[in-house]
């Protein structure tokens, strides 16, 4: 942009600059450059524009024209000529410069418009007439409704008042029906909600009612056992420990209550003990046990509860996990981390799941994403209706897993619960009536008996002089795998059975020996012999 103020400046810093050899062009008409012009812009500094090649310009908004003189003509450097001024052509400088023309007159110059944004005013002008209209409209109904009220006596908020009126009574109507149906279907608000589906219904959310019906038939297990082990100095070392489990209240009998549990949790038991839903904590006794299905029996004398404790429990309702299917509800219920009962909910994640618990054995076992957690272990899993279609075992999943929980299935487990129920309650035995077999043994495991096509148990390997095992009949190379009508699996288990017996009782113990071609199985009656004799001998 050429400015008034920028032609006060001499010609070091010129403003504009017209630079030419011989002689001045014509200047260019307007808002043109002339051919082989070159325009350069910058920001504002003092030289803004430069315009080479004996060009000139006339810039469209000044009506003045700015020469500069560098070369050898005898005109003012920087000098001004407004547009339409006549003025006095200098001389020749004689070096045969041209006189610049006179300037033309230029013609009135047209200022450029910028177009605004096309409709910006149409826009607002027509929404302004539409609001105008609306609210001319409204008014005029207004004044129509109102006009039409007093002349017949009604009036437009008694209307509305008789529609709102209406309504309510409509949804109290509604509201009385949906109640009536659920008095005679005999659910409630808090049962569980149910989707519709074409092969029945199935489960939802809501397990509250579940839970509370079968909460007061689950129970905290807590056994105490010794812990030996090594110190710094490979002593050996012992003391008490614990650990926690849970049981499902299974049955009574005359004199105890029956609880199921699973055998891991009351394993090596010094004692056990079991808390109900109140808080009660009893001692409990071994009535059964089978290492192999992990499930014991748990016997609390009767005469120990309260009444008020009785009142609050409850023997749970065995289902059917033959008919279960993948993806029915779960609940899991136990003693989880020994803080006390909770609860899970779940998924069946499959039925039947084929589980190596070592090497060479397998089991079925059901599936849950329900979280089966330490402490849980002898809990129940149920279904929907509440009824146990598992006993959990956190053995079997263990801790490394996430959202994969097993379950013993019930239908497996009852003829084995059913056995167990029917045994003889096993007390611990004092020290001092602590009973002797007289054998040293090593454990059969599974993949021994694979590798050598033995039977799993404990293979006798000494026979003691003067013990029950000597006297009875029991021979080096047997292979122990029952005590007492119950499964041996090693050495360590023999050795708990033999607690809860007396030394003079007489048991069966079953063995396999080998014959000709294979093991063959007896069964031979022991009087077991006094751990304290055979100390002296």
């Amino acid at each position: 942009m050429f400015e008034n103020q920028e032609n006060k400046e001499n010609e070091s810093s010129g403003g504009n600059n017209l630079n030419r050899g011989t002689g001045y062009n014509t200047p260019p008409s307007e808002g043109t450059y002339s051919q082989d012009s070159n325009y350069q812009k910058s920001t504002q500094s003092e030289n803004k524009n430069s315009y080479e090649n004996n060009q000139s310009y006339y810039h469209p908004y000044q009506n003045d024209y700015h020469y500069s003189n560098q070369g050898n003509q005898g005109y003012n450097e920087s000098q001004n000529y407004s547009a339409g001024q006549n003025y006095s052509s200098p001389t020749d400088n004689g070096m045969g410069g041209n006189i610049p023309p006179i300037p033309p007159t230029p013609e009135k110059v047209k200022k450029i418009k910028i177009k605004k944004p096309a409709g910006s005013h149409k826009f607002l002008k027509r929404a302004i007439t539409v609001v105008a209209c609306g609210l001319g409209f409204g008014l005029c109904l207004g004044l129509g409704v109102y006009v039409v009220g007093i002349a017949t006596g009604t009036s437009l908020l008694t209307a509305s008042n008789k529609s709102e009126t209406a309504l309510e009574s409509t949804v109290q109507e509604m509201q009385n029906t949906i109640n009536n149906l659920v008095k005679q279907t005999g659910s409630s608000t808090t049962d569980a909600t149910t989707l519709k589906t074409s092969t029945g219904s199935t489960v939802v959310t809501d397990v509250t009612d579940v839970v509370a019906n079968a909460m007061p038939s689950v129970v905290s297990v807590t056994n105490t056992y010794t812990e030996s082990a090594y110190n710094l100095f490979g002593q050996a070392v012992s003391g008490d420990a614990t650990s926690t489990g849970s049981g499902i209240i299974v049955g009574e009998n005359d004199t105890e209550l029956l609880v199921v549990t699973n055998y891991h949790v009351i394993a090596d038991a010094d004692k056990l003990t079991v808390q109900f839903i109140d808080g009660t904590t009893l001692d409990a006794q071994i009535k059964g046990s089978d290492s192999d299905m992990d499930l014991a029996i748990l016997a609390i004398p009767l005469d120990t509860i309260t009444a008020d404790t009785m009142s609050k429990i409850a023997v749970a309702t065995l289902g059917d996990s033959d008919s279960l299917q993948v993806g029915e509800p779960a609940i899991a219920i136990g003693n989880a981390l020994g803080y006390g009962q909770s609860v899970t909910t779940g998924v069946i994640s499959a039925v039947n799941r084929p589980i190596a618990i070592d090497e060479v054995t397998t089991k079925n076992f059901i599936q849950t994403d329900a979280a089966i957690n330490p402490g849980n272990s002898g809990g129940a899993l149920l279904n929907i209706n509440g009824e146990v279609i598992g006993i959990n075992s956190n053995k079997i999943g263990g801790e490394a897993i996430e959202g994969m929980g097993y379950a013993i299935p019930i239908s497996a487990a009852i003829p084995i619960i059913q056995n167990l129920m029917t045994k003889e309650t096993l007390v611990k035995v004092d020290d001092s009536q602590s009973s002797y077999l007289g054998i040293g043994g090593v454990d059969v495991t599974a993949e021994l008996a694979t590798a050598y096509s033995m039977p799993e148990g404990v293979y006798v390997t000494q026979i003691y002089d003067n013990s029950a095992a000597a006297q009875y009949g029991i021979e080096k190379g047997d292979v122990i795998t029952a005590f007492d009508g119950q499964p041996v699996a090693n050495m360590a288990e023999l050795q708990n059975m033999m607690q809860y017996y007396a030394a003079g009782t007489k048991v069966d113990v079953t063995v396999m020996r080998i014959s000709k071609v294979d093991y063959e199985q007896q069964v031979i009656s022991v009087t077991l012999g006094s751990k304290a004799d055979a100390a002296t001998n």
